[in-house]
């Protein structure tokens, strides 16, 4: 039997994920560019999002799941006015501020904002991976069925307006693994009584690993040697470390 192609890598890749790009497109670009064997990533981005993508090769994929549950920050561009179906720019508009709308002020904004700080709930979108029956939730979205889903509790550690116009407002947001951004911005315009919809996302943080250290696809790809942006798995941060001789042997 023939073995798969690439070279048996090992490490973790930080890799700024273009727009347009799924994640695992841009996975499986990264994993051609650096003839990798085996690799995965430990958390989805939204084509239209951009940011950090956490790429575990060879043995390292065996931290994927630790930083899946790991905290994340983004910063996120909420549109005010416009609710979509889908809580952000790709969708269709489902209401809209009255004409004449001229957006609202930093002093309301700031004032919503303390609500969805800590401990909170969300009940996730429809426009979800999130499955009922075997199928996932985009798939009933499509056909235009929308299922009761619950409710599920989520923490903010962080959320802080960065800018603002009135009309689009950039925020700071670090959260708890499993909160939707989409739903925090279509929560937000709710309560400001306008309506909003995420225009735009960028990943910053996954655990201990920051967009900062991260390369771009188009650069990894032009790099005669991209094997050399790989973190060794013995120079990860020690949260990642495994706790004994033992578990390191079998990574």
């Amino acid at each position: 039997m023939a073995s798969r192609r690439g070279q048996m890598l090992d490490g973790v890749l930080l890799l700024d994920k273009p727009e347009g790009l799924s994640s695992n497109h841009a996975l499986q670009r990264a994993k051609r560019a650096l003839d990798a064997r085996k690799a995965g990533h430990t958390g989805t981005l939204d084509p239209f999002a951009t940011g950090l993508l956490v790429c575990c090769l060879g043995r390292a994929t065996k931290l994927s799941n630790h930083l899946l549950n790991a905290d994340k920050c983004y910063i996120a561009t909420l549109r005010l006015g416009e609710e979509t179906d889908s809580g952000d720019l790709t969708g269709h508009i489902v209401s809209q501020a009255p004409p004449g709308f001229q957006g609202v002020k930093q002093e309301e904004l700031e004032n919503v904002l303390p609500q969805f700080r800590g401990e909170i709930e969300q009940i996730p979108p429809m426009y979800s991976a999130l499955k009922r029956d075997g199928k996932p939730l985009y798939e009933y979205a499509r056909q235009g069925i929308e299922l009761d889903r619950p409710a599920r509790q989520v923490t903010i550690h962080e959320l802080e307006l960065l800018k603002f116009d009135g009309l689009e407002a950039d925020i700071l947001v670090h959260c708890s693994k499993g909160t939707y951004i989409r739903t925090l911005a279509q929560d937000i315009g709710r309560q400001l009584g306008c309506g909003a919809h995420l225009k735009a996302l960028r990943r910053t943080r996954v655990g201990p690993f920051s967009l900062d250290d991260a390369i771009g696809l188009e650069a990894l790809q032009a790099m005669p040697a991209p094997q050399t942006t790989l973190i060794a798995i013995n120079a990860l941060p020690a949260g990642l470390m495994p706790a004994t001789t033992k578990q390191k042997d079998e990574l």
